[in-house]
């Protein structure tokens, strides 16, 4: 079983590469505003070092968000359209999910920085299961339940994501496949353009 695993919902590009239950590679660098421009490279370079094609693929995941809007989209692209023209499988996976995948807490709580005082949360114990609902919540002096993970400074302390590429393939290998066509992203809010509009009206 071959998968490509594809993160772009944050500052940071992740492709990860999994052949019989083995991570035979794995990307993980901060592209901050350059992901468009690299995840391609990324990609082929992937490919070459893991010795095989992306025919070779018996499944794509990918994360869908919440995160970077433009991010969300560009590795939703990318995902969609090897899974339709190379006719593989596809699955979502949540972004706060695999922030907390890399700690083995009972509860943890992962968080994207989504501005004006929000942010992105999710909690999920130290199987990947669902605690709490990922959700867009309003956070100023708001205490959240167990070990706090985030890439972003907050008033508080959190911890820095360790990612378990692995354990999260693991946990969704068997997932309901989705049609390419219908792999959207989960904002979680309105975009901006959207919010400006809604507000003429």
């Amino acid at each position: 079983m071959k998968v490509l695993f594809i993160d772009t919902a944050t500052s940071f590009l992740r492709v990860a590469l999994v052949s019989d239950d083995k991570l035979v590679y794995f990307y993980n660098n901060d592209e901050g505003h350059d992901m468009s421009s690299m995840i391609m490279p990324v990609l082929d370079m992937a490919f070459k070092e893991a010795g095989f094609k992306p025919s070779d693929l018996d499944k794509i995941m990918a994360v869908n968000g919440p995160g970077s809007f433009t991010g969300i989209r560009v590795g939703l692209t990318v995902a969609k359209t090897m899974a339709w023209a190379l006719k593989i499988p596809v699955i979502s996976i949540s972004s706060l999910e695999v922030i907390s995948s890399g700690f083995d807490s009972d509860y943890n709580t992962s968080l994207i920085n989504a501005r004006r005082g929000y942010a992105y949360v999710g909690s999920y114990d130290d199987n990947l299961n669902v605690i709490s609902d990922d959700r867009h919540e309003y956070i100023k002096d708001k205490k959240f339940d167990g070990n706090l993970i985030s890439y972003d400074e907050f008033d508080f302390e959190v911890n820095q994501p360790i990612i378990d590429v692995l354990k999260v393939v693991r946990k969704h290998i068997n997932d309901e496949e989705i049609n390419p066509h219908n792999l959207n992203p989960k904002y979680l809010k309105l975009t901006e353009a959207e919010e400006k509009f809604n507000n003429n009206d």
